[in-house]
């Protein structure tokens, strides 16, 4: 992720934690054919991959192009920043998916992962083409009905209203290989708010991937437990695959500390963290274990202010996130 100094006009400006080359963010337009209508609040929007779109995304990510991702910064303009609303405090009972199946320092302001456990094979860096361009993100493999369901930012599934395509995750990627293979998703989802005019609260995407040899994704590499309505300011463990420098992409990063609740201009979660362009989707645990490296999902890598260096924010996993993940489960 890119930082930038601005003069104090535009000091709203906020940098998310995509892949790919640098654009300015606009409001969503009408959606993509294939896909869900969506009103805020309604239903969750989703586009379904067509066949021939995921037989070709199978050999589309070459490791030469899985390395080439390179860094685009998401911008939120003065203008566009101003028209950011706070959404209501949150709501709802809490409600707790628990995780299926060396010691790390804390905090950690940003440093390669070598514990091991179950977030290695998890987490995993997504790629997809954005506007004619290959660009990637970061995911998690979380507890889910289908066993295919993986969590991601709503920017790593649709943005400036055009839904990406040959979308593929990549569990426990490692400087071009794909040790457990490329997952193709079958159908790509979003929150409403996300879709009808990219809230950066709402940050949030999920995909369901399809079989791969004959076998489900959770079944190769696991699941994450996943939580809603789980609260503020809590120990949490953020994990990503940066690629903008200082970072290259080629390793699972982590960060950890005490977050907080962003007192700016959002009701994100806020933590120390300096990882860069291509966490953007990667997880944020609460009730993480360093021994096992299993923990409860609750937010993923959104967005950093430009003018509050070493700073991630990730999304409230509330009410719709949940019906975005019952949406993903059951698909």
């Amino acid at each position: 992720m890119r930082r930038h100094r601005t003069a104090p006009g535009i000091l709203l400006a906020l940098t998310a934690l995509l892949t790919g080359g640098l654009v300015e963010a606009g409001t969503a337009a009408a959606a993509a054919s294939g896909t869900d209508a969506a009103r805020p609040g309604g239903p969750v929007p989703a586009r379904t991959t067509p066949a021939t779109e995921q037989h070709k995304a199978r050999t589309f990510w070459t490791a030469e192009r899985m390395r080439g991702a390179t860094p685009l910064d998401l911008l939120v303009t003065p203008r566009a920043a101003q028209r950011l609303k706070a959404p209501k405090a949150a709501e709802g009972r809490t409600a707790t998916v628990e995780p299926t199946a060396a010691p790390a320092s804390f905090p950690q302001a940003g440093g390669a992962w070598t514990g091991g456990g179950a977030v290695v094979k998890t987490s995993g860096r997504v790629f997809f083409t954005f506007q004619g361009r290959t660009a990637s993100c970061s995911g998690n493999a979380v507890t889910s009905q289908n066993a295919s369901t993986v969590i991601t930012a709503g920017h790593c599934v649709k943005y400036q209203g055009s839904w990406h395509t040959n979308w593929v995750f990549v569990p426990a990627y490692d400087n071009g290989s794909a040790p457990y293979g490329q997952w193709t998703a079958t159908r790509t989802l979003t929150t409403p708010q996300w879709e009808a005019s990219e809230d950066i609260n709402y940050d949030i995407g999920a995909a369901v991937v399809a079989p791969l040899n004959g076998q489900k994704l959770t079944s190769v590499v696991g699941a994450q437990g996943i939580q809603f309505n789980g609260g503020y300011n809590k120990p949490m463990y953020a994990f990503g695959f940066p690629a903008a420098s200082p970072y290259d992409g080629s390793k699972l990063i982590y960060c950890s500390g005490n977050s907080s609740k962003d007192f700016l201009f959002s009701q994100d979660h806020s933590l120390a963290c300096n990882m860069t362009g291509g966490s953007s989707g990667g997880p944020w645990f609460t009730g993480f274990s360093e021994s096992t490296g299993a923990g409860l999902q609750v937010s993923v890598n959104s967005f950093g202010y430009t003018f509050l260096p070493n700073r991630m924010f990730g999304p409230y996993f509330g009410n719709d996130a949940k019906a975005l993940y019952d949406k993903a489960q059951t698909s």
